[in-house]
Parts: C-alpha cells; structure tokens; sequence
C-alpha cells in the first residue's frame, strides 16, 4: 500500500471511527435516560427508530424502497471493496530471473526475502531483519527491509552496510538492474547498564 493509500486509509478509518462514535454514544445515553440532543432525531428513550408513520410514507411510491435498497447495496460493496484492498497480499510471490538465454528462470520471493534478511542480520549491529518483497515480478520488485539495531551501531553505516552487501547481492544473484528498497530502522530495548 503507497503511503497516499495509507494516509487516505487512516483518515476514512479514524473519520467513520469519529462518526460512529458520536451516533453510538448519542444513542446509549438517550437510552440511559440522558435528555436527547437538540440535533437528535428522537425525543426521548422510548421513541422507535422507525415509527409506523416513517415506515408507511412511501410505500405508495413504489421506487422507495427499490432505491434504498439499492444504495444499501452499493454501500456494502463499496465495504467489501475496501476490506478486499486492505488485506490483501501484497508481497511478491517470484521474481523472474532473466537466464540470458531467452527463458527466464522464476525464484521464490520468500527464498530472496529469506536470503535477504539472513544476509543482513549477519552485520555487525544488527539484532533483527526482516524483509519484504512487493511490486511486480517482471517489470519493478521493490524490497522492504526492516532492521533492529543495537544501540552502539551508526545507523548510517548499518544502511551503508545494507545497502553495499545484502542489498548489492540480492539485486545481482536476481539479475536485477535496480531494486528500490525501503530502509526501516529502530533501535533495540535494553536495559540501563550501570556505569562505575
């Protein structure tokens, strides 16, 4: 997911999050016996959602309920839409690799993700690592690597490190012209030593 997405992600999420709130709440405490809001669309605890009136309004119409249910629907899968885009799998599952004789050899994407971290826990410093694979196969596999750093390691040369050793030797072991990378560093808890 881009960063906009996520952004735009977070935003609706935290925005219909806000909403239900305020209804959710608005609703438990008129129902508590809290005197109801002036915006409130009922009067006290014991209005029904829908009264008969409400209900029966339209029914003449008969476009009414056909339209409500309709948006309803679109609603729902718009719902499924953005819960399908949310969770779905975004690593790499193989990368082609060109073999220089026209066919193209496919390598595992968790195999290179798997070589890739192993490679990089191996530098000095480097408590954890941990990488990803997304993109395309064929066209721009992109990586992201996620490294724990000790506390007496430079991050600039933990990247250096990275960037000239695992990174160097995934990009030529895939026959790859370029692999963009997305570096994540954090540092790793540890107890205050005591200094005498």
């Amino acid at each position: 997911m881009t960063a906009v997405l996520r952004i735009v992600n977070r935003v609706f999420l935290g925005l219909v999050g806000l909403v239900l709130l305020v209804l959710g709440g608005s609703v438990l405490a008129v129902g508590l016996g809290a005197p109801a809001p002036s915006w409130w669309i009922h009067d006290s605890r014991h209005d029904v959602l829908l009264s008969d009136a409400e209900r029966t309004r339209w029914r003449e119409d008969g476009w009414w309920w056909p339209t409500v249910i309709a948006v309803l629907a679109v609603f729902l899968l718009l719902a499924l839409w953005w819960l399908v885009a949310v969770l779905r799998r975004r690593r790499l599952a193989e990368v082609l690799v060109d073999t220089g004789d026209g066919d193209g050899a496919l390598l595992r994407g968790r195999a290179l993700e798997s070589a890739l971290a192993q490679e990089a826990e191996r530098a000095d410093g480097v408590d954890r690592a941990d990488a990803r694979l997304t993109g395309r196969r064929r066209t721009a596999p992109e990586a992201r690597v996620r490294l724990a750093l000790e506390p007496h390691v430079d991050p600039g040369t933990a990247l250096h490190d990275l960037t000239t050793g695992a990174l160097a030797h995934a990009r030529t072991s895939a026959g790859l012209a370029s692999l963009p990378t997305e570096v994540r560093l954090r540092g790793v808890k540890h107890r205050a030593e005591r200094v005498s």
